[in-house]
């Protein structure tokens, strides 16, 4: 704060910190108040607001775990669909990370820097077209008679069509593509910093590529692995036009449910609550990952 005032002067410094002072209480903090309330209340008729039924109750939250059944132990359908929002994450995740690093490593260690410069311009280029626009792309592809059934039956890789569309592949496949530079960018900017010497002193040892990558390379990008695992994970998580277009009603995201609670069913204080336990999830995601590869706050801002 100090090297503000001294580089930009009293006044506008005190200027700029009441607009983000503004923005962060108007636009976050004052509409996620008006959620918690919300989540907290049963969803009554305007006749019943202030009545014996308005009372504080943790039923939105209970909703997601039970059934309709209360008198046998059953999850319910919306608890079914955070399961598979979690493991489609983390799946999206893994597959991100895994197709990632081999490419930010060449692009950091082995590729000539004119050579790295271009192969990550073409890396972006995709991506200035709207999100929506490159989803629809794959569900072009993707479709029953699209392009890669075509191919795929062409070379003779599969007799039958593929319904690609119709389970969690589909899902899977459009979020890796929508979310892969997230797992790039932390991934190569950690690799890059890395000295050569460390790699090259390893490899003098006697140490095999796959020990070089495990004793020197991972442990000194811990911090961009976490990033890109932490970024992907909580933008799959919260996803909503890769799934509502790629998926299937029998694939349905948890972001889905909470949109059909919020404007179909008119449940706001459901729809709240249910986006809080979404944003719980992203938190604790975000505090394993911190403690899986050991890393602070410090670390992954670097």
């Amino acid at each position: 704060m100090a090297e503000l005032f001294r580089r930009y002067g009293t006044t506008l410094t005190l200027a700029m910190a009441a607009a983000t002072f503004v923005w962060v209480v108007m636009m976050v903090v004052l509409p996620y108040f008006v959620m918690v309330e919300y989540s907290f209340h049963r969803n009554l008729t305007v006749s019943e607001l202030g009545g014996p039924k308005d009372v504080y109750t943790l039923e939105n939250y209970a909703s997601l775990f039970r059934g309709t059944d209360l008198s046998a132990f059953e999850f319910s359908d919306d608890f079914r669909v955070f399961m598979r929002t979690i493991w489609g994450s983390a799946a999206v995740t893994l597959v991100c990370l895994l197709v990632c690093y081999p490419v930010a490593y060449y692009l950091a260690k082995i590729a000539p820097p004119e050579r790295a410069a271009f192969l990550l311009v073409l890396l972006v280029i995709p991506f200035w077209i709207n999100e929506i626009l490159r989803t629809f792309a794959w569900f072009i592809l993707l479709a029953y008679n699209g392009p890669l059934n075509v191919l795929l039956k062409a070379v003779g890789i599969i007799d039958a069509p593929v319904r690609w569309l119709s389970g969690s592949g589909g899902v899977i496949i459009g979020m890796t593509y929508a979310f892969l530079l997230f797992m790039m960018f932390p991934l190569y900017n950690a690799i890059e910093t890395l000295d050569r010497n460390q790699v090259e002193a390893a490899r003098d040892l006697g140490a095999s590529t796959w020990k070089v990558h495990w004793r020197v390379v991972i442990p000194h990008a811990k911090p961009g692995v976490a990033v890109g695992c932490i970024m992907v994970f909580v933008l799959a998580a919260s996803s909503y036009i890769v799934p509502y277009l790629l998926g299937s009603p029998g694939t349905r995201w948890f972001t889905q449910t909470i949109y059909e609670w919020f404007f179909e069913a008119s449940d706001w204080p459901r729809g709240s609550a249910y986006a809080f336990i979404l944003l719980g999830l992203c938190v604790a995601f975000i505090m394993v990952m911190m403690k899986l590869f050991k890393v602070g706050l410090t670390d992954i801002a670097k």
